[in-house]
């Protein structure tokens, strides 16, 4: 008999595909960091995830489609994690490691 190539669908059922972009930011090789006193959760990105430009922080130049780099926001704010995700910042890997 062939190989179905479709994907199986887990015993949960449709519900694992309303999974929110905090819990999928949330996943993955975060680790949390202190930077200045204060605690921040940084986040790489591959290269094959990264598929938008964004603007480093650190040098202001853009972060190409398709370069690696980290995500990072701030894990200790007050207004909670849904208002810290939504002010999360890209950078440049070697920005993000020498301070900039």
């Amino acid at each position: 008999m062939p190989r179905s190539n479709r994907p199986r669908r887990s015993a949960g059922g449709a519900g694992d595909d309303d999974e929110s972009g905090l819990e999928r930011l949330l996943s993955g090789w975060k680790r949390t960091e202190v930077r200045r006193g204060i605690t921040w959760n940084v986040q790489p990105v591959s290269a094959a995830s990264a598929v938008k430009a964004y603007a480093c922080p650190g040098c202001s130049v853009p972060i190409a489609p398709g370069t690696a780099h980290l995500v990072t926001w701030r894990a200790d704010g007050v207004m909670g994690d849904a208002s810290d995700l939504a002010a999360r910042r890209h950078w440049h890997t070697h920005c993000w490691r020498i301070g900039a």
